[in-house]
């Protein structure tokens, strides 16, 4: 197996949010991948002494750890476990009710000799090539069925947070991994996968620059610093406006497996 994984922060004013990994256990038979994109809470109370980097390391530390070596857990599984623990850390000092308590949304994929599990929540994605070079896009789509004019307001995006109805993010509560997009796809059927944060995606998602077809095509070119460096050529040039920032966090993992 061969990993890349690159992260670009957003600005060099602030910490990177995005958090990622790969693993592959003694035997050589599998591997795992865990990407993370801290979610940046809007200016006032947040109810943590803590930021959204120290969120998604510890967060991330717990799911490379259990996934790498706990193959009697499912990913469902692991990320409860994963959010239990790092709730843990925190619960005597911070307010983990909180509506904006530091979260993150999660792509895990894992994979052995016979079967390639995957895992995401919210609006990260998994690409998975087949080996005819057909790609599939892994997404949970539920954010983006939320009107823009919706999300435009924070009142109205906090009480659709972790909702149903709205859209789920890995905070405090474990049964959020209930909510996960899941599923299992033979390995002979897997050549390579990547996952990608948003600030990534937004190659497809936000400047239509190709389809994922294209989008995997140019990680097994250019590697995915040259997708992240695609990227920040075309916010640079101003191809279009996010609706909460020019520039975000990006990171991309290409995996051959």
């Amino acid at each position: 197996m061969r990993t890349e994984v690159v992260t670009l922060p957003g600005s060099p004013e602030r910490p990177n949010e995005d958090w990622a990994a790969t693993a592959l256990p003694a035997s050589g038979g599998g591997g795992t991948v865990v990407v993370l994109d801290g979610v940046t809470p809007p200016a006032g109370d947040d109810g943590c002494v803590h930021d959204v980097p120290w969120f998604t390391a510890r967060l991330g530390g717990a799911l490379t750890e259990l996934s790498a070596s706990r193959r009697d857990m499912t990913l469902p599984g692991i990320l409860a476990e994963a959010i239990r623990r790092t709730a843990n850390a925190h619960r005597d000092t911070c307010d983990l009710s909180h509506v904006r308590t530091p979260q993150a949304t999660v792509v895990m994929a894992r994979w052995d000799a016979t079967d390639v599990e995957h895992l995401v929540l919210s609006d990260s994605v998994l690409l998975l090539e087949a080996p005819d070079g057909a790609v599939r896009a892994v997404l949970d789509d539920r954010l983006d069925r939320i009107p823009a004019e919706v999300r435009r307001s924070l009142a109205a995006t906090d009480r659709l947070r972790n909702q149903e109805g709205g859209f789920f993010t890995a905070a405090a509560d474990p049964e959020v991994a209930r909510r996960a997009v899941t599923g299992t796809t033979p390995r002979s059927e897997v050549r390579a996968l990547a996952a990608l944060t948003d600030g990534a995606s937004r190659w497809v998602e936000l400047f239509g620059a190709g389809d994922w077809t294209d989008c995997f095509a140019v990680l097994a070119e250019e590697g995915a610093h040259g997708l992240l460096a695609r990227v920040r050529a075309l916010e640079e040039s101003g191809a279009a406006a996010h609706r909460w920032k020019r520039h975000d966090d990006a990171t991309a993992v290409h995996a051959l497996l």
